[in-house]
């Protein structure tokens, strides 16, 4: 004789809790992706070395300087 059970989990206190922090956490993150200094960043960041340095710029000197006027690094 064969048996089958299903097991289901509710979605308790601490998965809503979770979900709560989680949906917060992707907002932040989308929020800081739109500002147009990451797009700058992001945009550096995809150039190749050469190119960089074609602009006096190094690789590890992007966010310094992009942010230069609000971060001292």
């Amino acid at each position: 004789m064969a048996y089958a059970t299903q097991t289901t989990q509710s979605a308790g206190v601490l998965s809503a809790v979770q979900n709560f922090f989680s949906t917060i956490g992707h907002a932040l993150v989308a929020v800081a992706e739109a500002n147009p200094r990451m797009k700058k960043v992001q945009a550096l960041q995809r150039m190749t070395d050469e190119e960089l340095a074609a602009r006096g710029l190094k690789r590890e000197d992007i966010v310094r300087v992009v942010f230069h006027d609000v971060l001292y690094m």
